[in-house]
């Protein structure tokens, strides 16, 4: 039978020990590379996944005709129907494809302001709420509703004084790139602005839908 002192366990002990600290310290720094790593993957999930969001939002809007009024969007801006209105607005409604829209009370008559994706719409960081009064520059349309609409080009939100720019002056839509890189959302008044002037009902060119 081998009797083993306490004196040998101690000896054993303090061989073992240094084995023991290497093991540990070599597990700590795999533990730590490993939170380091995790972490950044974390982080670059964090940020590819609203950009891959946004991506598939953007190849979704194809070009395509409005059920309830026949218009094609977002390609039926028409520059020779450019209008001006002046109202309040009610009824906003984001569907989940197709623009943001909501009316416009101008005088006797009621628009249907389409303006942009919900996307852009959000990145501009605007509300409307019902009654705010605005001003709208777009290309108007007759439904085949029978409907008054505006593909917004320009719409001022009067209260603020802010103004939110959703297409170039030819009409092409700057969600998809803007030809000059200047556009967005901006205060004061724009060069738009100052051809829009103040007329309620507006005036400009009107047509039909095209379906």
């Amino acid at each position: 039978m081998v009797l083993v002192t306490v004196r040998d366990m101690r000896a054993a002990a303090q061989r073992m020990e240094p084995e023991m600290v290497r093991l540990l310290r070599g597990s700590s720094r795999i533990f730590l590379r490993s939170r380091a790593v995790l972490a950044a993957l974390l982080l670059l999930i964090y940020w590819l996944v609203p950009l891959l969001a946004a991506q598939q939002a953007r190849a979704e809007e194809k070009e395509g005709v409005l059920p309830e009024s026949g218009i094609r969007y977002p390609g039926g801006f028409d520059p020779n129907t450019v209008g001006k209105l002046e109202g309040k607005v009610y009824g906003y409604f984001q569907p989940k494809r197709g623009p943001v829209r909501f009316q416009v009370a101008s005088g006797r008559e009621t628009y249907t302001v389409l303006v942009s994706p919900a996307w852009y719409w959000k990145d501009l960081g605007v509300k409307v709420s019902d009654g705010t009064q605005v001003r709208v520059q777009g290309s108007k349309s007759l439904g085949r509703d029978g409907k008054l609409y505006v593909i917004a080009q320009e719409i001022q939100i009067l209260p603020s004084g802010q103004s939110l720019v959703f297409r170039s002056e030819d009409g092409f839509p700057l969600w998809k790139g803007s030809r000059r890189r200047t556009m967005g959302t901006h205060r004061g008044p724009s060069s738009s602005q100052r051809r829009m002037g103040t007329t309620r009902g507006g005036a400009g060119g009107m047509r039909r839908g095209r379906y």
